[in-house]
């Protein structure tokens, strides 16, 4: 039974066009490697390039306003103006505005999916979908055909944090999935950048710069310097492994 699952959840796959990369192909993203909760396989439709190492995360709320929208397109418009790849999660609000504002501008833009890469969640996003596949890519950590729940959310946080260099949270409050991924991404080593009215106002976000190493930001550029080539990147793997291998 086992066998014949994954071989229709790989038949599901090839119907949308996604393929699978493991941990062990060269091709698996090389920010992804240096987290130590990194998902051992990925479906991705469309296509994950060497470039989009030098990637940033831009999250927010679902329910974003009209000010953090503005904030979001911004943000994205001028990362992919310096050529850095948009990393969000297809989710309603900043990350919609986030995804799109890079594909209207002519940037790569990388969706992580809370479902499997057969899916999209929400519904209203399955052309924006479509169009981050050719602009750049899907990802999903999950089976096909695996429908949204309350446990694949938190998970697609880990890998959004991982396959980028650092998060931006645009717009958040104590309770929001972005707040998840400020501390995931300060436990993964990743660079976390908050707005400066995020932390004018909210209190965790006032705590995590005062006290958890987070980054207020003003404007793109203070993101962008403290971004590394790929060829950086890829000499920290090869330490990480390098310094594993010793360990054995």
């Amino acid at each position: 039974m086992l066998y014949e699952r994954v071989d229709a959840e790989l038949a599901a796959a090839e119907t949308v066009g996604a393929r699978l990369i493991t941990v062990l192909d060269d091709d698996y993203p090389t920010n992804l490697r240096l987290i130590p909760n990194l998902p051992p396989f990925l479906f991705i439709r469309g296509e994950v390039r060497d470039k989009d190492t030098r990637s940033v995360a831009v999250v927010g709320t679902r329910e974003a306003s009209d000010a953090g929208i503005r904030r979001a397109q911004r943000m994205s418009k001028v990362l992919v103006e310096r050529d850095v790849t948009v990393i969000s999660g297809l989710a309603r609000g900043i990350d919609t505005a986030a995804h799109r504002t890079a594909i209207d501008f002519g940037g790569r833009t990388i969706a992580v999916l809370g479902t499997g890469i057969t899916r999209c969640y929400p519904a209203e996003n399955r052309e924006l979908a479509e169009e981050i596949a050719i602009h750049g890519a899907l990802v999903s950590q999950f089976w096909p055909t695996r429908s949204p729940a309350r446990d694949t959310f938190p998970r697609r946080n880990v890998v959004t944090s991982g396959l980028s260099q650092g998060t931006v949270v645009i717009e958040a409050s104590s309770t929001s999935g972005a707040k998840m991924q400020a501390r995931l991404a300060l436990e993964h080593g990743k660079k976390v950048f908050l707005i400066q009215s995020l932390v004018t106002d909210q209190k965790w976000a006032q705590t995590y710069v005062q006290k958890r190493g987070a980054i207020e930001v003003s404007d793109v550029e203070e993101v962008t310097r403290h971004l590394a080539s790929p060829d950086r990147v890829r000499r920290a793997q090869e330490q990480r492994q390098q310094l594993t291998l010793s360990l054995l």
